[in-house]
């Protein structure tokens, strides 16, 4: 299985679209390409968010794509009127599963309780490539998360962000280090390939720091992305190797 992380940059605007759908071109070789939270979007969408959230029939564009190969996204997404902050699998020239981030961050430099409504479920859902789950940022902060997604049996977790760098150290970026721990943490617990991928880029003050990586079910850290660049990365998940890591990892 091949797969791309795109640790892309959005804007506050609907340019991110075009963007999107010109990564996807150019890497439609993948078996699955992976978005960032929000990368259709911005992140500090504040009062503007009910002007540039998205429909479904707005992306059929990027479900046409999806023929060719998977691709997981965040948006902003209109559903029945409201607006979520959702993780979105197009497959097969369809919009396949979508999660609406549960927990939306509300205090220091967070306001996404505010604007958007929160979801309040965690399911998985079949691929060509496995039993999948997607979460969004937040909700890998909490243990209730790592719970739900424990009883799903999942292959693989696609877990997209939009994490700013804070808290810097003589250590590195402390940040980074939590998320590392949360990441493995999650991969040991659930037994499954967990994929991360946070955005880069600046947007009002606030930095991305990026650090995309792969996760095996052992928990260890196959791949990682380098920190604050725009970049685009194939990797491959040896599924002969994933059986064996699940197998040693549920019988250990």
């Amino acid at each position: 299985m091949k797969i791309s992380l795109s640790q892309s940059s959005p804007k506050l605007n609907r340019s991110n679209l075009e963007d999107v759908l010109r990564v996807i071109g150019e890497h439609k070789n993948s078996d699955v390409i992976i978005f960032p939270e929000l990368a259709l979007s911005g992140y500090m969408l504040q009062d503007k968010l009910y002007e540039d959230a998205w429909t479904l029939e707005e992306l059929a564009p990027m479900a046409a794509l999806s023929v060719d190969c998977d691709i997981v996204v965040g948006a902003a997404l209109w559903d029945k009127a409201t607006v979520y902050n959702s993780a979105l699998y197009f497959s097969q020239g369809a919009l396949l599963w979508c999660h609406h981030k549960n927990h939306l961050p509300t205090y220091g430099m967070f306001e996404e309780g505010r604007y958007f409504t929160a979801g309040n479920e965690i399911e998985s859902f079949d691929t060509a490539y496995g039993k999948a789950c997607m979460v969004v940022c937040e909700d890998v902060w909490r243990a209730s998360t790592f719970a739900d997604i424990a009883k799903q049996n999942c292959d693989i977790v696609y877990v997209i962000a939009a994490s700013p760098a804070r808290n810097f150290s003589d250590e590195g970026l402390e940040i980074e280090q939590q998320w590392d721990a949360l990441l493995k943490s999650l991969a040991l617990l659930t037994k499954a390939y967990v994929v991360f991928v946070n955005r880069v880029g600046f947007e009002d003050g606030l930095g991305f720091w990026g650090g995309s990586r792969v996760i095996t079910p052992t928990g260890y850290a196959e791949h990682t992305l380098p920190l604050f660049d725009v970049t685009v990365s194939e990797v491959s998940l040896n599924h002969k190797l994933q059986k064996l890591e699940r197998y040693i990892a549920k019988n250990s």
